[in-house]
């Protein structure tokens, strides 16, 4: 069957255009520019940035460079082997997928490839791409370059097919050619083939209902594959592919923006692609400035010294639009929980589980917590996900509950370790240890004491929390990556893991059957029933789905926040003052 590049079935959405008809890649028309975009404001706050090193400042009005605050150094600049957001943050100025979304939503939308036809079978894709597109070192992308990077995934060994690498990979396609991991099946790639009309088609081993909005991925970009093996990218000597020449000097994409340079723990510094396919960037420059720390970063705003930052503290939202800048919310689509791990005693009785879900007033978590707008969530996904179960199981504040919940448990008297990070803020996570208080006070008001477990988020809280098994309770969350319900429940509960330390082959296997499904009917009934499923079980308790906000200089103009932050920053500019 044939499908356009964005379904038609929604009066909402745009349906697929021809080239020549369409706006080329992220200019769609953006409506509602005060909510969707940011509108430039007559205002403009003096800038006290060095231009020195940044690109110089153009004639006019206009500046010629966009510098924005990002959290954290990147992990490496080649996103198959990426799975965190200030890497993703830069990579999707360089490179480009297959499939995007529509900007501001979540919705599919055209880019390196057309539109696509699926097989009746749900396991065959083929897709037509644009013509003309040229990777930044002038190789052509074309079918064969599409064909050399599902092939380079499927090939990669060692350390490159590690979990903590080839994340996202492993996620979508669960194996590669040869697996060295004894935990990895058999892989849903089956195969791609160049055709002769120059369309490419992708062929699975099983249908996957997700493997289009999958393929809106980071982590799933088209990149120059000779430039890659070249640098090293590919870890063929066991190195880590992420230190590779490739990975840190010299990622190649067909981007609007090309790579520069990267001053370790300070900056990463894109210049424009003058080749590039769409609509050139506006800006000549942009610079992705690391500033750790929250107030550091609403600082740097105020001087002058950046543009925008990401993760506004709830605190300095009124503080910055009473002076003029500019505020925008991301939609939310994300889940911030408070994990349990089953291995650790006695969190394995469900009895003492549920008694500590009784005890978390989620309300007052938000209040005290989290941003305006949040709200409270009752199941590991956003409401605006399919298989959202508005009937599911829920547990009530109730402190004289869970009491008598631990009491029948035997453990009227427990104390158990609370991990949660330090030197981060994260889209559903703002300031970890004011959630962490927050909890921690309502659970000891109904007999549950606990030790907090402080430690930092880079190196070590995700190996401890993920990686060990010597943790009770933690605080984590997960910004969805496309809009499909695998995407958040499977990845939390498709298989055994330490962050949750139980097995149920029975949920397990629901996913997994779950992934394979080809009408919404279908996913919709399976995932609500798994969602039942995984709230009887109770593996955690499902905090909120935080509303994250980012804040800009008044002349910036164009930019327009993502659910999924898939942010390209070529329809960004940045007025003089």
């Amino acid at each position: 069957m044939t499908q356009p590049a964005v379904p038609q079935d929604d009066p909402a959405r745009e349906p697929a255009q021809d080239r020549s008809l369409r706006p080329t890649r992220r200019t769609f028309a953006l409506a509602s520019v005060a909510t969707a975009g940011l509108a430039t404001l007559s205002a403009c706050a003096e800038s006290q940035r060095d231009e020195g090193g940044s690109g110089g400042s153009s004639s006019g009005s206009g500046r010629d460079t966009f510098v924005f605050g990002g959290s954290a150094d990147p992990d490496s600049l080649d996103p198959v082997f990426a799975s965190d957001g200030e890497t993703f943050r830069v990579t999707r100025q360089i490179f480009e997928g297959l499939v995007s979304t529509k900007p501001g939503t979540t919705d599919l939308a055209p880019s390196l490839a057309t539109k696509w036809e699926t097989s009746d079978d749900g396991k065959s894709y083929t897709f037509t791409l644009q013509e003309g597109v040229k990777f930044s070192n002038g190789k052509p992308f074309d079918a064969a370059a599409v064909v050399a990077n599902f092939e380079r995934w499927y090939n990669l060994r060692g350390v490159a097919q590690g979990e903590d690498l080839a994340y996202y990979y492993r996620s979508i396609f669960r194996g590669f050619k040869t697996n060295d991991d004894p935990a990895l099946g058999t892989s849903l790639y089956a195969g791609a083939t160049a055709n002769s009309d120059g369309t490419v088609t992708v062929n699975l081993t099983s249908p996957f209902a997700g493997f289009l909005a999958s393929l809106t991925l980071p982590a799933f970009a088209m990149q120059e594959t000779e430039a890659a093996e070249a640098g090293g990218g590919n870890g063929a000597n066991g190195a880590d592919p992420r230190q590779s020449d490739y990975a840190t000097k010299g990622p190649v994409g067909t981007g609007p923006f090309t790579f520069s340079a990267w001053e370790r723990g300070q900056q990463v510094t894109l210049k424009r692609n003058e080749e590039y396919w769409g609509d050139k960037a506006k800006v000549a420059t942009a610079v992705v400035r690391v500033i750790g720390d929250g107030t550091a970063r609403r600082q740097a705003l105020q001087n002058g010294d950046i543009d925008g930052y990401d993760l506004v503290a709830p605190a300095d939202v009124e503080t910055l639009k009473s002076a003029d800048f500019q505020i925008q919310n991301r939609p939310a689509f994300n889940i911030l929980y408070l994990g349990i791990n089953q291995a650790y005693a006695p969190l394995g009785d469900l009895k003492v589980r549920q008694a500590i879900a009784h005890a978390i007033d989620k309300e007052a978590v938000i209040k005290n917590a989290l941003p305006e707008g949040t709200k409270p969530a009752t199941q590991f996904m956003p409401d605006n996900v399919i298989g959202w179960n508005e009937s599911v199981t829920t547990y009530e504040y109730d402190v004289a509950k869970a009491k008598q919940l631990l009491a029948e448990a035997g453990q009227s008297a427990i104390n158990i370790p609370f991990n949660y990070p330090t030197g981060v803020s994260r889209p559903y996570m703002p300031n970890p240890e004011t959630i962490y208080n927050a909890i921690n006070q309502q659970l000891t008001a109904a007999g549950i004491t606990t030790t907090p477990v402080a430690e930092q988020w880079t190196p070590n809280y995700l190996g401890t929390v993920q990686g060990g098994t010597q943790h009770g309770l933690h605080l984590l969350g997960w910004t969805g990556d496309y809009n499909d319900p695998d995407n958040f429940i499977g990845v939390f509960f498709g298989a055994q893991t330490n962050e949750w330390g139980f097995n149920d082959p029975g949920l397990f296997e629901a996913l997994a059957k779950a992934r394979t499904v080809t009408t919404e009917s279908e996913q919709e009934s399976a995932y609500q029933d798994i969602n039942e499923q995984i709230m009887t079980l109770l593996p955690g308790i499902p905090m909120a789905s935080p509303v994250p906000s980012l804040a800009f200089a008044p002349g910036v103009d164009g930019y327009t926040a993502s659910p999924v932050q898939d942010e390209v920053w070529n329809t960004v500019s940045v007025s003089g003052s």
